[in-house]
């Protein structure tokens, strides 16, 4: 499976919607002014796990370790876009995230 086309990430304070699988996936953020790789993840549902890349006072939830990484996204957010990556496991998605990580220069970390 290939990765989906670059998507406006959304903001849940207008209601807008996030496209991503329910089960294993890899998700990529990048900023849409300059095309900088902001981040890659994945979750073993991916659209659970992204809902957490905003702080909760923006709408995010679920937990996250890195409050430096939910705000920046936040700050940023009308410039924020992204992509995800349906896998059959999170096995396989953990070998797309390191390959990537390999591969690309990313503002953060996993």
């Amino acid at each position: 499976m290939a990765f989906s086309k670059w998507r406006p990430f959304p903001d849940p304070r207008n209601c807008d919607t996030l496209t991503a699988p329910f089960g294993p996936g890899v998700y990529e953020l990048c900023d849409a002014r300059d095309n900088r790789l902001i981040l890659v993840g994945i979750g073993k549902n991916c659209a659970k796990r992204m809902t957490s890349l905003l702080p909760s006072k923006r709408g995010g939830c679920g937990t996250r370790n890195n409050s430096a990484k939910r705000n920046y996204i936040a700050r940023h957010l009308k410039h924020i876009e992204y992509r995800t990556r349906a896998t059959k496991t999170r096995a396989d998605a953990r070998q797309i995230e390191k390959r990537m990580l390999a591969e690309f220069d990313y503002l953060y970390g996993t």
